[in-house]
Order: C-alpha cells, then sequence, then structure tokens
C-alpha cells in the first residue's frame, strides 16, 4: 500500500480571502454568497448545505509552488473559519458521495492518467493505482460536474500508509 498525504489550500490562503475580498496573488475580487450547490469547502473538505451555508468563491491556481505555468480556476470557501481538513486523514467520507476526477500529473503539469467515479469503494484503489504509476508525480481531484480542483494527493515522504 501506497502512503499518502490529502493536500488542501493553506489556511492562510483563506484567511487571507476573508480579510480582503480579494484572490491572493490575482488580485481579482472574490465573490460571497449563500451556497447553491454542495461545493466543498477547499480548506475543511465539508460539502455545502445549500441555501443556509455561505461561501467566498474566488480565484486559485493548484499548481503554484508545483509547476511554473498557472492554470488559475474557482474554487470555494467558508465565509467563516473552518478547521483545516489534516493531510494524514483519509478525505472525509461526505466526499466520497460525490462524482470524482482524479487527474494523475508528472512533472511539467503533464497528465498521465484520468479516472472518473460515482462509487465510493473504487477511491482508494484509484489512488493507489495512480500513486503506482513511475510517470504520476501527484493527483489532483476534481468534481467531475463542475470542473473545479477540490484537493492534492501526493506520496508521503515515509513510506507509511494513509
Amino acid at each position: 500500500m501506497i502512503g499518502y498525504r490529502v493536500m488542501v489550500i493553506e489556511d492562510q490562503i483563506a484567511k487571507e480571502v476573508r480579510r480582503t475580498g480579494e484572490a491572493p496573488g490575482w488580485g481579482h475580487p472574490a465573490f460571497t454568497d449563500v451556497a447553491t450547490s454542495y461545493g466543498p469547502c477547499r480548506l475543511c473538505l465539508r460539502t455545502f448545505e445549500t441555501g443556509t451555508d455561505r461561501r467566498i468563491l474566488f480565484t486559485y491556481d493548484p499548481f503554484e509552488q508545483l509547476e511554473p505555468f498557472p492554470l488559475p480556476g474557482p474554487i470555494y470557501v467558508r465565509e467563516n473559519s473552518c478547521g483545516r481538513h489534516p493531510e494524514h486523514q483519509p478525505m472525509p467520507g461526505e466526499l466520497e458521495e460525490l462524482p470524482l476526477t482524479f487527474n494523475g500529473y508528472g512533472r511539467g503539469r503533464l497528465l498521465h492518467a484520468q479516472e472518473r467515479t460515482t462509487d465510493p469503494l473504487a477511491i482508494e484503489t484509484t489512488i493507489q493505482r495512480m500513486l503506482g504509476r513511475p510517470d504520476v508525480d501527484y493527483i489532483h481531484v476534481r468534481n467531475t460536474e463542475a470542473g473545479c480542483y477540490i484537493l492534492r494527493i501526493e506520496r508521503k515522504d515515509d513510506g507509511t500508509a494513509s
């Protein structure tokens, strides 16, 4: 079993968006409204309660500090502070119920593998299969319906299982 980490956005990014009302590094205005879809929040990974939870939409580059060329897109965080999902924890169960796309990237932002699933039982197998490929350095998990980035999965350095 290949050990891996579930990487969400940095807490500081969410704090800056909440404080400034702008996308860090881009200066684009952030937009706050009541959730009209399930999300999830890219910090805590909990889904939004439609019609109740307030969320902030902003521009984010999931390749920042990984690759030299940006590929920004929209993501959401909760309007109010929430806890960052711990990287040593697996994806929360509520994410497993969403339609997910797994993109396996090699250095240089080269897409080497892509799999979609709506089956919670297929997620771990998909992650293990992709991380088992020598040409895949990390995985981006995206919402299949909206196409938005959710999180990154990368191998653990110490070789322990997740």
